[in-house]
C-alpha cells in the first residue's frame, strides 16, 4: 500500500501570502504521532545575552516560508516525498522563568521522540539547544554535533548564570550529551575576551573551523572531512545558529559578527550532513525585529529546509 505523506499547499491552490502560516503550508497536528518529522517552534529569547526579540523567529519564520518550493531543484531532493512532516507548533514555555522553560522544553522533546519521530527545531535563542539535546541523548545516546555559529558557547557561565545561550555546549559535553570528539564548531570568529576564548572544546577534542579559515573556498571538502569522522551510523545533530552567517546576508540577530560564512557555504554545509545518520537539527537565533525585509527569516526558512532533504531517507539524486 503506498503511503500518503503530507505535502505542502500549493501556491496555484491558495495565494502564497494567504491561508494558514503553518511551515512550509504544511498540515498541522498537536504531537508528533505519525511523523517522521516533526517541525517545532521554541519561541524562547530569556537566556540571550545581548539583543531579544529571537522569541518572534518561530512565527516569522512560518510567515517566510511560504515562499519555499517542495523539490530542491539542484539535488532532486524531495523530502515531502520521503518523509511524513507535519508543523506540531511552538512548546508552551514560561516566559518568566529560564530554567522552568528548559525543563518543559526538554519534556516537550521527549514527548516528540517517543512517538519515534525525528526533530526540526527552530528558536528562539540557542540556549534552546541544551534542553533538545538532554532529550535527544535519552533516546539515541551521546552524538555527534555539528555547530554553525559566530560564537563557541562553551563560556562556564554568564553573569554567575550556568545556562545562557553563551554556555550550552559546555554543558552538552559535560552532561555526555554529544561526542566531543566527533564535535565540529564552524564559523567562529571576531572579538573575544581571551586568547583561549576558542580551547575549551578543542581541549575536549572538538575540531574548531574559525570563519578565517572558510573565507573564499568551498566547503563540501570539509564536509567530506568530517563525514569521514562522524561515519555513517554516529547519531548527528545539527545545531545551525543564524549568526555563523556574515550580518549582510543575515542581518536579523542578536549577535551580528562580520566576517562571517555565505549562504552559499551554510547550504554547502547542510547537504554535506546527506549520508549521516542525522537524528535532529535545530536554526536558531532570528531575531525578526532587526530585519524588517524579512530576508533573515526567508534564509532560515530555506535552510530548514535544506536540513530536510539531508535526513537519511530523502529521496534525492546527488
Amino acid at each position: 500500500m503506498t503511503t500518503r505523506f503530507n505535502q505542502p499547499l500549493g501556491g496555484n491552490e491558495m495565494p502564497r501570502f494567504a491561508g494558514h502560516a503553518s511551515m512550509f503550508r504544511l498540515p498541522t497536528q498537536t504531537n508528533a504521532e505519525g511523523l517522521d518529522i516533526a517541525l517545532v517552534g521554541v519561541p524562547l529569547d530569556i537566556g540571550t545575552s545581548n539583543r531579544a526579540g529571537s522569541r518572534f523567529g518561530p512565527r516569522e519564520i512560518r510567515c517566510e516560508s511560504v515562499m519555499v518550493r517542495p523539490y530542491c531543484m539542484y539535488t532532486q531532493a524531495a523530502p515531502f516525498d520521503s518523509f511524513q512532516v507535519a508543523d506540531i507548533g511552538d512548546v508552551p514555555l514560561n516566559t518568566f522563568n529560564l530554567l522552568k522553560s528548559i525543563d518543559i522544553i526538554e519534556g516537550f522533546f521527549d514527548d516528540v521522540l517517543s512517538h519515534g519521530a525525528k526533530t526540526i527545531s527552530m528558536g528562539g535563542d540557542h540556549t534552546v539547544a541544551l534542553p533538545i539535546l538532554r532529550a535527544t541523548a535519552k533516546k539515541h545516546g551521546p552524538v555527534a554535533l555539528i555547530h554553525v555559529d559566530a560564537h563557541s558557547d562553551t563560556n562556564d557561565s554568564m553573569f554567575g548564570e550556568r545556562i545562557t545561550h553563551g554556555t550550552i555546549f559546555r554543558r552538552a559535553i559535560e552532561e555526555n550529551l554529544v561526542q566531543a570528539d566527533k564535535m565540529f564548531q564552524i564559523g567562529l570568529r571576531t572579538t573575544g575576551y581571551s586568547a583561549e576564548d576558542f580551547d575549551w572544546a578543542r581541549n575536549q577534542g572538538a575540531l574548531v573551523v574559525p570563519a578565517e579559515e572558510c573565507w573564499h573556498k568551498s566547503l563540501s571538502p570539509l564536509m567530506t572531512e568530517i563525514r569521514g569522522v562522524i561515519g555513517a551510523e554516529t547519531p548527528v545533530y545539527l545545531s545551525f545558529d543564524i549568526d555563523g552567517l556574515d550580518p549582510s546576508v543575515a542581518p536579523g540577530t542578536g549577535t551580528p559578527e562580520p566576517g562571517g560564512l555565505s549562504t552559499i557555504q551554510g547550504i554547502e554545509i547542510i547537504r554535506g550532513c546527506w549520508g549521516l545518520n542525522m537524528v535532529g537539527a535545530d536554526l536558531v537565533e532570528v531575531s525578526p525585529p532587526y530585519d524588517t525585509t524579512g530576508n533573515t527569516s526567508l534564509l532560515a526558512a530555506n535552510l530548514m529546509f535544506e536540513m530536510l532533504c539531508s535526513f537519511p531517507g530523502c529521496q534525492r539524486a546527488r
